[in-house]
């Protein structure tokens, strides 16, 4: 009996070892398998929620828009390209928004449903960006209110100052406010990557206010709710949803100040004029930033979330990738320019053609670009995977144009000069050409050349060795073998 019954359990025992063998090697195959599948979904990276929430990216015309709603408030102006009334845009997954605020302007502190990145057309102005959990780097002392008062002092999180050429970037959910401290209004264009997969919600622009109590127009979300929002004009912030006594206790602070925090009387719109003197401490120049971080010790500790640069100027002439001095420069900003990129997954190109340049053809390898124009003229031509012209026509300053992902375009430079800056949908986006040194038409064999376009061996040849300049081709001839970029 004492044999049978070790026996028994001998065969338990056994059946257990193996039991756990098999599900250990099934949980194994398992876990490898479910590894595959996220290295797979790493390789599409943040795209794969663009592909997810699109729809519908059939897109047979191509135009250069204005904005389609201006919003008006007590010292600015919001214009705003709605991706709902956009064939491309809808395609990208984006929407843009261009802010002028006038001098002593203040664009009220907000966040937004995706990440966003900014650029500055024209003026200077203060910057603030408010990061949940980071601490209060900045004191600034009220010179105003007598001894007393000057003995109180303000802690804040950092503020910067911007100024023409200068790209901002955000991520989702971080709120951000601006303040025209300059002599000239302030030009400030956005993307917005609705399509990005920080943004769980839709591809709906949804601007979240601290303060004041904003058009709602800001807030539309359809076509269809154009008939509600006029009815309806202010949207509040969102603090107004909260019971105003709940507000008081949590703050500990006055009904009063609570109802004022709520901002329903509020009419002066999302960007207001101030009045009082703009107290802050004094925020150092890009040149010092750059110095003290040249300076600094690195720890491999030093770059958090909190203390992540969020601003480079891509508007010197020193900082351009491409530079032909017969024809214009190219300047590229990118996750390796500015690592927060990588983050929100967006990128920008800064280009600047003389009169009758031409920039390079070429494709969008892994992004959609968003191009708006700053300054000048000059026609573009876009075309389609059918070989169809999806847009051929003049863009001018002011202008916005999508060119989805992987179409071929062209941009050649009026008389006056082209200047332009370009939202990428990928904090790393590539661009391939079509012609010049670095294109694939030179990058071919010869024979592949030849009996691909059914031309001689001296056609062949012309195609690919006549333009020796790299992106940006300077007027000429069609011989024109000269101009060298740098």
């Amino acid at each position: 009996m004492a044999f049978d019954s070790v026996l028994s359990l001998s065969a338990i025992v056994f059946f257990l070892v193996l039991s756990h063998g098999c599900f250990a090697q099934l949980g194994q195959d398992q876990q490898q398998s479910s590894q595959q599948q996220v290295q797979s979904e790493g390789a599409l990276g943040t795209q794969q929620h663009r592909f997810r929430a699109r729809t519908d990216c059939r897109v047979q015309r191509i135009q250069a828009r204005e904005p389609d709603q201006r919003i008006e408030a007590e010292a600015g102006i919001t214009e705003i390209w709605d991706q709902n009334n956009n064939d491309e845009l809808r395609c990208a997954g984006v929407a843009a928004i261009r802010h002028v605020l006038q001098p002593k302007g203040l664009l009220l502190p907000s966040y937004t449903n995706a990440p966003q990145i900014y650029y500055v057309v024209r003026g200077r102005a203060i910057q603030g960006t408010v990061i949940s959990g980071c601490p209060e780097t900045y004191e600034s002392y009220p010179q105003s209110g007598g001894r007393e008062r000057q003995r109180i002092r303000d802690r804040h999180q950092k503020v910067r100052q911007i100024r023409e050429g200068d790209i901002l970037a955000f991520p989702a959910g971080v709120a951000r406010w601006v303040y025209n401290n300059g002599d000239s209004p302030l030009i400030v264009v956005s993307l917005l990557d609705l399509g990005n997969d920080a943004n769980q919600l839709d591809l709906n622009i949804r601007k979240f206010f601290l303060a004041g109590n904003p058009p709602q127009d800001l807030q539309r979300r359809s076509q269809e709710r154009e008939h509600q929002l006029r009815q309806e004009q202010n949207a509040g912030n969102v603090f107004s949803g909260f019971d105003e006594q709940t507000l008081a206790d949590i703050f500990n602070i006055e009904p009063e100040t609570a109802r004022r925090l709520q901002g329903q009387d509020d009419r002066r719109g999302n960007i207001v004029k101030v009045e009082r003197d703009f107290e802050v401490a004094s925020p150092e120049s890009e040149e010092e930033e750059e110095e003290r971080e040249r300076e600094r010790r690195l720890n491999g500790l030093e770059e958090t979330i909190c203390t992540v640069r969020q601003r480079l100027n891509i508007d010197r002439a020193t900082r351009a990738d491409v530079f032909n001095p017969r024809a214009g420069r190219v300047t590229t900003f990118n996750a390796y320019s500015l690592p927060i990129l990588n983050y929100i997954q967006l990128s920008a190109e800064k280009g600047f053609l003389y009169g009758n340049a031409i920039l390079a053809p070429h494709w969008n390898v892994n992004a959609h670009s968003i191009i708006y124009v700053i300054r000048g003229s000059g026609r573009l031509q876009v075309v389609g995977n059918f070989g169809n012209t999806v847009f051929d026509g003049r863009v001018q300053e002011g202008q916005l144009i999508a060119v989805p992902q992987n179409f071929a375009v062209v941009k050649k430079a009026s008389e006056e000069g082209l200047e332009w800056v370009a939202f990428k949908t990928n904090g790393a986006a590539v661009t391939s050409q079509l012609a010049g040194r670095v294109s694939a038409i030179r990058n071919m064999p010869e024979e592949v050349v030849m009996n691909s376009y059914d031309i001689s061996r001296e056609e062949a040849r012309s195609l690919k060795y006549n333009r020796e300049e790299i992106t940006v081709f300077g007027p000429g001839s069609r011989s024109q073998r000269g101009g060298r970029a740098a």
